[in-house]
């Protein structure tokens, strides 16, 4: 979910997800933001995504962000949409 999109920022759009019933509301979201603070990562926490990745992403530039790319695949491929 890119943060900073027209209309609904994806803080707002996660919130809004978050609050749907049953399965729907439970999917994984992702942030994406070129605003990787402190203070943007607490608040795509807050509004329910998890995890945070800043743009753009550079999984060569270290193992951390190759495992955090790896987990978030695993979470979506093990999640089952209703």
């Amino acid at each position: 979910m890119d943060i900073q999109m027209p209309n609904m920022n994806g803080y707002q759009a996660a919130e809004a997800i978050r609050a749907l019933p049953g399965k729907r509301g439970e999917i994984p979201i992702v942030a994406m933001t070129a605003n990787a603070f402190e203070e943007d990562r607490r608040k795509a926490l807050e509004s329910g995504m998890t995890p945070i990745f800043a743009k753009p992403v550079d999984v060569s530039v270290s193992s951390r962000n190759t495992f955090q790319v790896f987990i978030t695949l695993q979470i979506w491929s093990a999640y089952e949409y209703r």
